[in-house]
C-alpha cells in the first residue's frame, strides 16, 4: 500500500466514519430544534414539506450509515478481526444486511417522496440458475443503489459491483463493498493501471446466483459529457461510432473494454441491460431540490439476452453493444418520467 492510499485509508476510516457516527448522534440530539425550523420554513418554500422531507430524509440516510457501520464493525469483531471475513458464510451475511439496508431505506425514500418504482421485463425467475452479467445506463442521483435494491430483494441476486472510486468517500459503502466482491475503479486511469484484468477477475467464477453489474458509460449522463464523449471518439479516428454516439441522445457513448473483459471472463454468463426513467434529468443538487416531492413513476426495463445470442468476435461485440444502447436511447425517448396523482 503506498502512502498516499495509506493516507486516504486512514482518512475515511478514522476521520470520515467517526464523523459520521458524531453527526448522526448530534442531528437526533438537536431533532427537536430543526424540526420546529424545517416545519417553520415549509411554507415560505415551494413545494408540499420540501425542507422537512430533505431533512428527514438525511435524517434517515445518516442513521442507516452509522448502524451499518456499527454492525460492520461487530462483524469484524465477530469474524475473528477480520480473519474470516472473506469467507462465503461472511460473505452471505453482508450481502443480507446491505439487502436489508436498502429494503428499509428505500421504504422510507418512497413514502417520504412519493415515488413508484415499477420493473418491465423478464420475471424474477426467469433464467434460474444462469449467472448475468448485467449493464445499466447511468444517469440521475441513487440510479446504482435503486440496481441493487431491485437485484437483490426483487431478482435474489448477490451482485458483484464495478462502481467508480469517488464513492468510496461514503464510510458504509467503502467498508462493506471491501468484504464482498466488488471494485471501485477511476474512469480515467492513472498510467499502468489495467482496469480491464481488475473487471474481469471481478466477474471471474460467478455462480447461478450472481450478477455482475458494470455501468458502460463510465459516469452520470450530463449533456457536456456526452459531447465529450463524441470528442473522444472522434479523436481516436473512430468517426463511425463517434456519429452513432451523436445520434444517441438520452445516454452517453459506452466504453466497451470493461464489459468485454466481463463476457470473457464469464463465458457462462447472460447479459442484463437494463434502461430507467424517472430520475435521469435530476443532474445537479438543485435539480433534486426543485423536484421535491418529486411524485413520479420510476420505470425500470430489463431486457436478458442468452449467450448463444451474443457474437464472438471483439469488433462484432461492440457494435452488437452500440446497438442496445441505441435501443436503451429509443426506450427512453418513448418512456418519459410519469406524474402521480396527488
Amino acid at each position: 500500500m503506498s502512502a498516499r492510499t495509506l493516507g486516504t485509508w486512514v482518512l475515511r476510516r478514522w476521520v470520515l466514519a467517526p464523523l459520521v457516527l458524531a453527526l448522526t448522534g448530534l442531528l437526533w440530539v438537536a431533532a427537536p430544534a430543526w424540526l420546529l425550523v424545517t416545519i417553520a420554513l415549509s411554507p415560505l418554500l415551494p413545494g408540499h414539506w420540501r425542507a422537512l422531507r430533505v431533512a428527514w430524509l438525511a435524517l434517515v440516510y445518516l442513521t442507516m450509515e452509522s448502524l451499518l457501520l456499527l454492525v460492520l464493525l461487530g462483524f469484524w469483531i465477530a469474524s475473528g478481526f477480520g480473519a474470516r471475513l472473506r469467507t462465503p458464510y461472511w460473505e452471505g451475511v453482508h450481502y443480507d444486511l446491505v439487502q436489508g439496508v436498502l429494503w428499509v431505506f428505500f421504504t422510507e425514500a418512497r413514502r417520504v417522496l412519493r415515488l413508484r418504482i415499477v420493473t418491465d421485463g423478464p420475471t424474477p425467475d426467469a433464467h434460474p440458475g444462469v449467472p448475468i452479467l448485467v449493464c445499466c445506463r447511468h444517469a440521475g442521483p441513487g440510479d446504482s443503489f435503486t440496481l441493487l435494491h431491485a437485484l437483490m430483494h426483487w431478482y435474489s441476486r448477490e451482485p458483484r459491483v464495478v462502481l467508480k472510486d469517488t464513492l468510496a468517500w461514503d464510510p458504509a459503502i467503502d467498508v462493506v463493498l471491501r468484504r464482498v466482491p466488488a471494485r471501485f475503479i477511476s474512469p480515467d486511469p492513472r498510467a499502468g493501471e489495467d482496469l480491464e484484468a481488475q473487471i474481469a477477475s471481478l466477474a471471474e467464477g460467478l455462480d447461478e446466483n450472481d450478477a455482475f453489474v458494470i455501468f458502460p458509460e463510465g459516469g452520470n449522463f450530463t449533456p457536456e459529457r456526452r459531447d465529450r464523449a463524441i470528442a473522444r471518439l472522434e479523436r481516436l479516428g473512430m468517426h463511425r461510432m463517434a456519429r452513432r454516439a451523436a445520434a444517441m441522445t438520452h445516454v452517453l457513448a459506452p466504453r466497451p473494454g470493461g464489459f468485454l473483459a466481463a463476457l470473457d471472463a464469464a463465458p457462462d454468463a447472460d447479459v442484463v441491460l437494463v434502461a430507467h426513467t424517472g430520475l435521469d434529468h435530476l443532474l445537479t443538487v438543485g435539480d433534486v431540490w426543485r423536484a421535491l416531492p418529486m411524485d413520479k413513476q420510476i420505470v425500470m426495463r430489463w431486457w436478458q439476452v442468452p449467450r448463444e445470442q451474443i457474437p464472438l468476435g471483439r469488433e462484432e461485440r461492440i457494435d452488437w453493444l452500440y446497438a442496445w444502447w441505441e435501443r436503451v436511447d429509443a426506450w427512453i425517448e418513448q418512456n418519459r418520467p410519469e406524474e402521480l396523482r396527488r
